[in-house]
């Protein structure tokens, strides 16, 4: 008798819990129902790789701290630099080289007359109007700009993805693929890659919908954010003729011109950085000047440098131009996952960083990150599973190698 009403008192304190737990994962359900796709699979991706990054790297600063040749003396100056932005190595571990000087760009008054236009201008710029909510910290600015860039970049990049490979399955592989490639940590830094993305994706986006106007307005800003950024305009091209079937004649070149006009926005995106260097230091090619100056950088033949990469290139730079020809072979591999338009667009991306010469070979890692439709490729490869385990595991492996290779940044491997 006292066991039964011992039974009867645990489920009626039980009944309450378990109508409590039900009411709480309704209200999960009903609040996640709220999130419009595919946003809440969007932010899971952003978190979750921001999460594990930070917490490697951190794990991997740490272990670097009891080694006497990490850094090396001459390489001192840039942990002083990273310290100086934040006591937090979460924070510090996502500025490298480049970061110093888009934070140097950020600050410089506009009062004065412009000395440096070695980088375009955009990114600095996003952060001038976020320094001062920010307490005036303009590299936070800069981390803030390129983690919204890259949030925004795996929106788009999913809405592209399903557009292309046909379902939403398809466009998460896509998703998951674009944060697997080799060196993706990068969108989480204080670089432009997250930024570039975000648009080069949007303009595709908008192209596929045949919102010319937009793609214009997108383009533009991606002409300003980095030089290769109006060579898209070709594969942009390519979206309209595609959506026209290739279609010639007069009648047809009337119809290309009268829909995809806004596509001139993109090279003056770039035009719009050469007015600057105009009307700041007087002449139209400061930026190049100050790249040949700089970096040693001149325009040469793409697959001439690609070609003395492999041959007489020391074995690190090498390794790099295999990156490349990688890139290349799977591109040229997964074409009907992609599409002429895009394959052109991602040939461009490995081509136009090699034709800035042999000095790109540091960051030629860094550059090949812009080749989106790798990961176009290898979502249309993995509607295996068994393959996309495999995958999975294989880029997760090379990118936590290339991370820490990164951290450890006297190498000069990744930039």
């Amino acid at each position: 008798m006292v066991d039964r009403w011992r039974a009867l008192a645990d489920e009626r304190l039980r009944a309450p819990l378990a109508g409590r737990g039900r009411a709480l994962r309704g209200g999960v359900a009903r609040a996640s129902a709220r999130v419009p796709e595919p946003w809440g699979f969007v932010v899971a991706v952003f978190l979750g790789t921001k999460l594990v990054l930070s917490l490697v790297g951190v794990l991997a600063w740490s272990s670097f701290d009891g080694i006497p040749w990490a850094p090396p003396p001459d390489e001192t100056m840039m942990r002083q630099q990273q310290g100086a932005i934040s006591s937090h190595r979460s924070v510090s571990l996502w500025f490298a080289w480049d970061s110093f000087l888009y934070d140097h760009l950020a600050q410089l008054p506009l009062t004065e007359p412009w000395r440096d236009f070695g980088f375009p201008l955009l990114y600095p710029f996003l952060a001038r109007p976020l320094a001062p909510l920010l307490g005036g910290d303009t590299a936070l600015a800069l981390l803030l700009v390129a983690n919204v860039a890259f949030l925004l970049m795996l929106y788009f990049a999913h809405r592209l993805g399903e557009r292309l490979l046909g379902d939403d399955a398809s466009a998460r592989r896509f998703v998951r693929y674009l944060v697997l490639l080799p060196t993706a940590f990068l969108f989480h830094a204080a670089l432009t890659e997250s930024l570039f993305l975000c648009l080069a994706l949007a303009a595709f986006h908008y192209a596929e919908q045949r919102r010319w106007l937009v793609v214009g307005i997108v383009g533009y800003f991606l002409g300003l954010s980095r030089s290769v950024g109006f060579f898209v305009v070709v594969p942009l091209a390519l979206v309209l003729l595609r959506q026209q079937h290739y279609r010639l004649g007069p009648r047809a070149l009337w119809g290309y011109v009268r829909t995809g006009w806004p596509l001139v926005l993109l090279p003056a995106g770039w035009l719009t950085f050469m007015a600057f260097c105009k009307w700041q230091g007087g002449d139209w090619f400061a930026y190049k000047h100050a790249q040949e100056r700089g970096w040693g950088i001149r325009v040469q033949n793409p697959l001439g440098v690609l070609w003395q990469g492999l041959t007489g290139a020391e074995s690190r730079d090498a390794l790099r131009v295999w990156f490349a020809v990688a890139v290349l072979a799977i591109l040229v591999a997964g074409v009907r996952h992609i599409g002429l338009p895009y394959l052109v667009y991602g040939v461009m991306m490995v081509l136009v960083p090699l034709s800035m010469g042999p000095p790109v070979y540091k960051s030629l890692l860094r550059y090949l990150l812009a080749a989106f439709p790798v990961a176009l490729v290898f979502a249309g490869w993995a509607r295996r599973a068994t393959l996309d385990v495999w995958l999975t595991a294989l880029l997760a492996l090379v990118q936590g190698a290339l991370f820490v290779t990164w951290l450890a940044y006297w190498t000069h491997f990744i930039i």
